[in-house]
Parts: structure tokens; C-alpha cells; sequence
């Protein structure tokens, strides 16, 4: 797909994946809406992009705040591309384990929160955007857009503590093949990608060499955490390659739980 001439949305776009991917987006000649509530960082972004990029501070848990967002793209120029890869805020509830060591159930609350938070939030992002597409003129090989979403390996072999987590990111993946085939008929496509260990602002509190100290050994090969335009780049194919289509991809070094 040629995003040249369109716009394209970036939730999280103020963040690691957003960030890197954004940066790419915009040297292939789009429009980048970064969606995000870190306004420093956005503005700072959106400036550094250039080309007629900007900042929309949105709430991923408000439907009518990513249409806000969604409109911005919309007003720049056609929307081709949307990529989904916000977190959200902390569970009101503290929880891990479905019965933790004390003997107490994880609250239903948190298990909600991480739905709404990761899962609910990409399919509001993805279906807003889709409706926007539709309504876009084709362009010359009959495409009007794609959305890449963010699951996890999780999603696959989520791991101790991981039950919210993990149901929400293997709906993501779950979602990528079944939109795909529902938004085929306008021409609109739906890919995922599954990230492993990465260093994203995630880990900014840690460090980034404590970081990679800790979770680079778990990486088959290489022998460290994943960098954020590692995604980018894939990010980046999925969009112009109009044969990636339905599936969600892995992107962990080979990593397994």
C-alpha cells in the first residue's frame, strides 16, 4: 500500500513501538496523528516529524476521544493506516495470580480493567478507523487501508500472573484473521504482530542495562531484549505489503516460555 498521499494513526504514538513506528511512517511520505496522553513527548514527536504531523492527546478508554483523534487523520488526508499500539492505565485492583499464595481470587475488576484496557480499546481503535476507511476513495489496486494491532506472545503461553494479560492479547490475535475476513469486501486488511522482551519506556524505571541484564537471556537468539524499531520495521511491511493479510506474526528472537 502507497501511504504517500494518506495519513496514517498511531495510538501509543508518543511510546516505544508508536514512537519507532511513527518515525518510519513519516520518511514513507504520510501524515502521522499520534495519539497518546504523554503530551511532551507527542508534541516534541510530531514536531521532530514534520510534514504536517501532530500530536491529538486522546483516551484510549473514550470512544469519542478516539474519534476525535480519528477525524484529525481524516482532515490531514485519507486514512490508510492505523496502528494500534497503546497500553492504558493501571488496574484499580492489584492482581495477579487467579488464587494468589494468601488464598485470596483475583478481583474481577482487574481481570475487567485489562480487558477494557488492551483488548475493548484495540477493537473501539480498529472499528472507528475501519468506518473511516470505507468511506475513502480506493486507491488504484482497490485497497482503502490496514490495521496492524499489537497481541503478545503472551497471547500464545502467557505465563504465572498473566490470566487478564494474556485473554486480552490472544483476543487481539483472535481479532486479526476475523476482521480481516469482515473487512475485506471494502478492501481494508487486519494484521497483528505478537511482540516478545522489548525495550520500551515500559522499563524506564529499571534501566535500560538492568533491563537488559535481566530479560536479554531469555531471548533464544539474539541474546537480548528487542528494540523498538524492530517493530517498526515489521509494522512498516505489514502496511505496504498488501499480501500480509489475517494472521498475527511473532516478533520474540525465538523466544519461549
Amino acid at each position: 500500500m502507497d501511504i504517500s498521499q494518506g495519513s496514517v494513526l498511531v495510538t501509543g504514538g508518543a511510546g516505544g513501538f508508536g514512537g519507532a513506528t511513527a518515525r518510519r511512517l513519516a520518511k514513507l511520505g504520510a501524515r502521522v496523528v499520534l495519539a497518546d496522553v504523554a503530551d511532551e513527548r507527542g508534541r516534541a514527536l510530531a514536531d521532530e516529524l514534520g510534514n504536517g504531523a501532530t500530536y491529538v492527546r486522546t483516551d484510549i478508554m473514550s470512544e469519542e476521544s478516539i474519534e476525535a483523534a480519528v477525524a484529525a487523520a481524516v482532515a490531514l488526508a485519507p486514512l490508510r493506516a492505523v496502528v494500534i499500539a497503546h497500553g492504558g492505565p493501571p488496574p484499580p485492583v492489584v492482581g495477579g495470580r487467579v488464587v494468589a499464595r494468601d488464598g485470596s481470587r483475583l478481583p474481577l475488576a482487574n481481570f475487567t480493567h485489562l480487558i477494557n484496557v488492551y483488548l475493548n480499546t484495540a477493537f473501539s481503535v480498529s472499528s472507528i478507523a475501519a468506518e473511516a476507511m470505507a468511506k475513502s476513495d480506493p486507491l488504484a489496486d482497490k485497497q482503502r487501508g490496514v490495521i496492524v494491532n499489537t497481541a503478545s506472545i503472551a497471547g500464545f503461553e502467557g505465563q504465572v500472573g498473566q490470566v487478564a494479560y494474556g485473554a486480552a492479547k490472544g483476543g487481539i490475535i483472535s481479532l486479526a484473521l476475523n476482521m480481516a475476513r469482515d473487512l475485506a469486501p471494502v478492501g481494508i486488511r487486519s494484521m497483528a504482530i505478537a511482540p516478545g522482551t522489548f525495550l520500551t519506556h515500559a522499563f524506564d524505571g529499571m534501566g535500560r542495562d538492568k533491563a537488559q541484564e535481566t530479560f536479554g537471556p531469555l531471548v533464544l537468539n539474539p541474546k537480548r531484549m528487542g528494540e523498538p524499531d524492530e517493530y517498526a520495521l515489521l509494522a512498516e511491511q505489514i502496511i505496504v505489503n498488501d499480501f500480509l493479510n489475517g494472521t498475527t506474526i511473532r516478533l520474540d528472537g525465538g523466544q519461549r516460555f
